[in-house]
């Protein structure tokens, strides 16, 4: 699937700028256009695969929002006309989607992207998706509420939103910059896979997912979870039958996204590796296991030819709201909203106590 990649924040320019090198190195050529757009001028220069965008410099001279989101809707809505300039020649005719990628919990990226999905939507006769990363647990009350309000406004603008738990995708006892660093590599590789898809460039297979059953299964709307797992391939694909589906099992109940998230209204079951060792077999008696798992008769599956020793299954889930996972995170943040709100109310009652006399 070939599509344009803009970054919002300092979050989405990483993210973007992996998921470029990553498709570049690998040769799939699915990436058509990427630009990362930030209201931090540190940030920006730390990338140097991609194009970037400063916005917000009349508000906040390049230093960033500070976490504020509603400053980052406003400084994405002041320089919006900036940022959809600097997108000429990036989203080309060639591409068949375009994705969003913010983290959902700072200011700019949170608070910039639902504005520039809106945007995008009036202006682009493509698919306008948003690849969205949730804060962990263990982080502050004011990411769980940025990413909770930005989230309920990008599930609204955008075709569809894949989510990515960043507790998820990062290993135990891992540092802060080391998980960062683990979950931004595990995004490449997923979600590069997904965009190649119908990019093949190591031979043909006997069933290749193209890029209109990505678009289709998305077309569902809501949010979208991605998942992935792999294993060494046997040199007979007769061999392999098993093993297309114990990835596909291990890919949807322990590799997703969004963990939990095993119910959907559509799905795509990819299963990757070197086309002499796909078994067809396998490929369609995992379809069916997920057809039957997810509840969705709306389940497509196929193949995807690379050259690699190891066989993988890459599983695409469309409209899965009904998410534990996402039903949790939303209470976390409506909390965190609340007691912020408090917060402030407190202050402010501190300085009206009647109890006490102004000087004058």
């Amino acid at each position: 699937m070939k599509v344009a990649l803009i970054g919002v924040g300092q979050a989405g320019g990483k993210v973007t700028e992996r998921l470029a090198r990553f498709d570049a190195d690998m040769g799939f050529g699915a990436v058509r256009g990427a630009l990362a757009v930030n209201s931090a001028k540190p940030d920006l220069r730390s990338l140097d695969v991609v194009d970037t965008q400063l916005i917000g410099a009349d508000r906040v001279n390049g230093h960033g929002v500070g976490g504020d989101n509603e400053l980052g809707t406003e400084v994405m809505q002041s320089d919006i006309q900036q940022v959809l300039g600097a997108l000429d020649g990036r989203v080309t005719s060639s591409a068949e989607a375009i994705f969003v990628v913010a983290g959902l919990g700072g200011g700019t990226g949170s608070g910039g992207a639902p504005v520039l999905v809106h945007h995008l939507q009036q202006v682009y006769d493509v698919p306008v998706y948003a690849l969205g990363v949730l804060p962990g647990r263990n982080e502050g009350a004011l990411y769980q509420a940025n990413a909770g309000r930005s989230l309920k406004t990008l599930a609204r603008e955008a075709d569809s939103t894949l989510l990515i738990d960043n507790d998820a995708w990062h290993e135990q006892g891992e540092s802060v910059e080391g998980a960062f660093k683990t979950i931004n590599q595990k995004i490449a590789r997923r979600v590069g896979l997904l965009f190649a898809s119908g990019e093949a460039t190591e031979g043909v297979g006997e069933s290749v997912v193209d890029s209109s059953e990505v678009i289709n299964t998305l077309r569902s709307g809501g949010i979208a979870t991605l998942g992935y797992a792999s294993e060494v391939a046997s040199d007979d694909s007769a061999e392999n039958v098993r093993t297309a589906m114990s990835v596909s099992r291990q890919a949807l109940l322990t590799g997703t996204s969004l963990p939990d998230a095993t119910t959907a209204d559509s799905a795509l079951l990819v299963i990757a590796g070197d086309p002499e060792k796909i078994p067809r077999k396998g490929v369609e008696k995992s379809r069916r296991w997920l057809e039957d798992e997810t509840g969705s008769m709306e389940v497509r599956g196929g193949d995807f030819p690379l050259e690699s020793d190891r066989l993988g299954a890459l599983v695409l889930l469309g409209g899965a709201e009904r998410s534990q996972r996402i039903e949790q995170f939303m209470d976390r943040a409506r909390e965190a909203q609340r007691e912020q709100d408090e917060e402030k109310t407190d202050h402010i009652e501190q300085f009206t106590d009647d109890r006490l006399e102004n000087l004058f």
